[in-house]
C-alpha cells in the first residue's frame, strides 16, 4: 500500500488555471487534498477547514502590481486563521509586495516561475510551520503533528557520511552560527539548507534565497540591497532587496562561489557592517539575519584568493557541511532508488515494479554525475517508460559515454524530417553541455547561450 501524504490539506488561489493546474499536479504527493480557487472570494470555505498550507496569488485584476487584491484576502484569511501559513505567488520582479505581505503575517513567498524544488522546500517548511503553531488539543483528526526536523528527513540515506551531515544539522541549526555548504551540483544543498533554517530560533521567520548564479551584475545592488522609487529608469517603486526582506530570517546564498570577484566585498561590507543601504538612499538600514552560503566550488577552488576572497570565506563558513557525491555513498542509492520510483509510481499511476538484482547492481555501480537530481530524473524516466513486469537498465538513462555526449556528433537531418527532430537536437544538447561541466548549471547555461531559468526550464521539459 503506497504511504499515505503527510498532510490532509492545501489550498491554492490564483486566477490563471494553468498556474491552478500545476501546482495540484505538483502538490498532490505531499497532501491528501489540493483544493484550487480562481478567486479570494471562492477560497473562503475552504479556509474554514483550516488548510495545512494556502499558496495565494498576489494580483487577480489584469494588469495589477501592487498586491493590494492579495493584501487583502491575506487579511480576511488571518482574520479568520490568525495561524494560517500563507505562501505569497508574486511576479519575479515582486519582492516588495512580499516583503509587505510578509509584516502582514505571510510565512513565505515564492516568485513566478517557480521552481518545482523550490516550491516544494517552501511549501513543506510552511506546512511544518503550521503544525508547529497548532496547540496538541486543536489538530484536525487524522492531521499527525510534524516534528520541527522534517525538512532534514527529506535528505535520504544512512550511510556514514551521511550520518555526519545529520549530525551537523543537528548541532548547527539551532545555533546562529553562518553555515557554509559545499557540495557538486545535484547533491541537496537547499534541502540542507531548509533543514537548518527548520532548525533555527528563526524557524517562524522567512527563508529567503538569492541565486547568486543567475543575478545579473548589473543588477546586484538592487536585488541584494534594495532600491529607492526613482533610483534608476525603472525603479517605479521602493524595493526592499533580498537582505532586507530576510530581516529577522536566513539568507540562503545559493550559487556563492559564481558570486564575481569584484563583487564579493560589497557583500562582506553589508555582512560585517549588518546594515545597507539601498540604491539612491543617503541612509543605511540595519539588518538582522542568518546567513547560509552554499557552493560547488572545491577547497582548492576556494582557497584560491584570484576566485574568492578570504575574509568572505572567513565570514561565510564559521561551520562547514560537505556533502558528499553519490558515487561516494554508493550504500544509499538502493534506498534512494526506492523513494524515488514509489513516488513516481503514485504520481503517474503506474504498477510497482521490482527492481531485479542485477538492474540493481548496474544502478548502484554508476557514477551518477549528477548526483540526487540525475537518479530522480532516471527513475522518473523508467516509471515513465517500463512496460515489463520488472524494470530493465534499458528502462534508466545509462551506459552513455561522456565523451560522445561531451562533444556529439550530430548529422545533418533531412529537411523534411528536421522538425521531428529538434526536441531531440536540443535535448542532446542540454545532455553534453551538462555532462561537459559535471552538471554545473550556470557553466553549461553559458555554454548554450541561456539563461539558469531558461536552462532549467528545458531540462524541466526534457526530464532531465
Amino acid at each position: 500500500m503506497p504511504a499515505s501524504p503527510p498532510y490532509p490539506l492545501a489550498l491554492v488561489i490564483d486566477d490563471d488555471p494553468d498556474i491552478l493546474v500545476a501546482a495540484q499536479m505538483l502538490l498532490r504527493d505531499l497532501f491528501g487534498e489540493v483544493v484550487t480557487a480562481a478567486s479570494p472570494e471562492a477560497a473562503m470555505a475552504t479556509v474554514a477547514r483550516a488548510p495545512d498550507v494556502i499558496l495565494l496569488d498576489g494580483n487577480f485584476a489584469r494588469g495589477a502590481t501592487n498586491g493590494a487584491e492579495g493584501f487583502r484576502c491575506l487579511d480576511d484569511i488571518l482574520a479568520h486563521d490568525p495561524d494560517a501559513a500563507v505562501v505569497l505567488i508574486t511576479a519575479h520582479s515582486g519582492v516588495q509586495v512580499a516583503v509587505e505581505a510578509m509584516k502582514r503575517g505571510a510565512t513565505d513567498f515564492v516568485s513566478k516561475p517557480w521552481s518545482h524544488e523550490r516550491l516544494l522546500t517552501t511549501v513543506r517548511t510552511a506546512a511544518n510551520l503550521r503544525c508547529s503553531r497548532r496547540q496538541p488539543g486543536q489538530d484536525r483528526a487524522g492531521a499527525a503533528p510534524v516534528p520541527a526536523t522534517a525538512a532534514a528527513s527529506a535528505l535520504l540515506g544512512d550511510s556514514p557520511a551521511m550520518r555526519r551531515v545529520h549530525s551537523l544539522i543537528a548541532r548547527a541549526g539551532p545555533t546562529q552560527a553562518n553555515i557554509m555548504i559545499l557540495g557538486e551540483n545535484g547533491t541537496g544543498k537547499e534541502l540542507v539548507a531548509r533543514a537548518l533554517h527548520a532548525a533555527s530560533p528563526r524557524a517562524a521567520a522567512p527563508l529567503i534565497t538569492v541565486d547568486l548564479g543567475a543575478v545579473a551584475e548589473t543588477l546586484f545592488d538592487s536585488e541584494l540591497f534594495g532600491h529607492v522609487k526613482g533610483a534608476f529608469t525603472d525603479a517605479r517603486t521602493d524595493s526592499a532587496g533580498r537582505l532586507r526582506t530576510a530581516n529577522g530570517g536566513t539568507l540562503f546564498l545559493d550559487e556563492v562561489g559564481n558570486l564575481p570577484l569584484h563583487l564579493q566585498p560589497k557583500l562582506l561590507t553589508a555582512l560585517e557592517q549588518r546594515r545597507v543601504t539601498p540604491v539612491g538612499a543617503s541612509r543605511a538600514e540595519p539588518i538582522d539575519v542568518r546567513v547560509i552560503a552554499a557552493t560547488n566550488l572545491d577547497h582548492a577552488r576556494l582557497a584560491d584568493d584570484r576566485v574568492f576572497r578570504q575574509d568572505l570565506l572567513f565570514r561565510l563558513n564559521t561551520i562547514e557541511i560537505e556533502l558528499p557525491p553519490l558515487r561516494e555513498r554508493r550504500e544509499d542509492i538502493p534506498a534512494l532508488l526506492e523513494h524515488y520510483l514509489r513516488h513516481y509510481e503514485r504520481r503517474y499511476a503506474a504498477p510497482e515494479r521490482p527492481l531485479p538484482p542485477p538492474v540493481l547492481a548496474a544502478l548502484v555501480g554508476y557514477d551518477w554525475p549528477g548526483n540526487i537530481r540525475a537518479l530522480r530524473h532516471a527513475a522518473e524516466r523508467a516509471v515513465i517508460l517500463a512496460s515489463g513486469e520488472m524494470y530493465q537498465i534499458d528502462d534508466f538513462p545509462l551506459g552513455r559515454a561522456p565523451s560522445r555526449l561531451a562533444q556529439p556528433t550530430i548529422a545533418t537531418p533531412d529537411p523534411e524530417a528536421a522538425e521531428l527532430n529538434l526536441g531531440r537536437l536540443e535535448r542532446e544538447a542540454i545532455e553534453a553541455a551538462l555532462r561537459k561541466h559535471r552538471y554545473n548549471i550556470s557553466q553549461a547555461a553559458t555554454e548554450l547561450g541561456l539563461s539558469r531559468f531558461a536552462l532549467y526550464r528545458r531540462m524541466e521539459k526534457h526530464g532531465l
